[in-house]
């Protein structure tokens, strides 16, 4: 495809705001003082390369990568805690800013690699020059758990191709499930992590009162 870069640029231009508005989301739960489901948030454009492959893999018409490809632009939140990734859910289900068009929960549904997290891809509309441009985008989100086991997987999957050898599928598929009952366990607790964390919040801000 000729001029990438005008191509891709409404896809950063929706990454950029994006990001944004949901670290926002995140600083209005620390000015309320209560518990933020956001841990953090992160964001990209996928790369040539990766649009290339997964056109090929897919079927995808590079002609028709708006309509088909639906991460191009990507979007990923950090929760803390499983029932933290369903309040950020339906935190996204009341927005206005965009439309929902497809969700898919593989927490519920686990995908047979392991593979968790709830995926929800949006059509955002980008102002341009030309005027308003709607893009699909996916904000994926998860568990810190969660998240370290994909991106493991993810680059061992850049490795074999996905054709994993049989150990190492196992080894995978046993890790997702260790990743899994670390996230039950540490919901648990839930309360007590959120008391400590709290605390040392106070303490962190009433040292730098004192240091003023």
């Amino acid at each position: 495809m000729k001029h990438w870069d005008q191509f891709l640029a409404p896809y950063k231009q929706a990454v950029d705001e994006l990001k944004v508005k949901l670290k926002g989301m995140r600083g209005q739960f620390e000015l309320d003082s209560t518990h933020s489901p956001i841990e953090f948030v992160t964001g990209r454009v996928k790369p040539i390369a990766s649009i290339l492959d997964k056109a090929k893999q897919k079927g995808i018409p590079l002609d028709k990568l708006e309509e088909e490809m639906q991460d191009i632009a990507g979007l990923r939140i950090m929760c803390q805690f499983v029932d933290d990734i369903h309040k950020v859910v339906s935190l996204l289900r009341i927005r206005n800013d965009f439309e929902i068009v497809e969700e898919r929960d593989y927490i519920s549904h686990k995908k047979t690699s392991g593979y968790r997290s709830y995926h929800v891809v949006i059509s955002y509309p980008v102002q341009t020059i030309h005027g308003e441009k709607k893009i699909l985008a996916e904000i994926q989100i998860r568990t810190l758990a969660m998240n370290f086991w994909a991106t493991i997987e993810h680059s061992l999957n850049y490795k074999y191709k996905g054709d994993f050898p049989s150990d190492i599928k196992m080894r995978l598929q046993r890790a997702a499930e260790a990743a899994f009952r670390l996230d039950e366990e540490m919901s648990l607790i839930r309360g007590e992590i959120q008391e400590a964390q709290a605390f040392f919040t106070r303490k962190k801000e009433s040292a730098q009162e004192g240091n003023k």
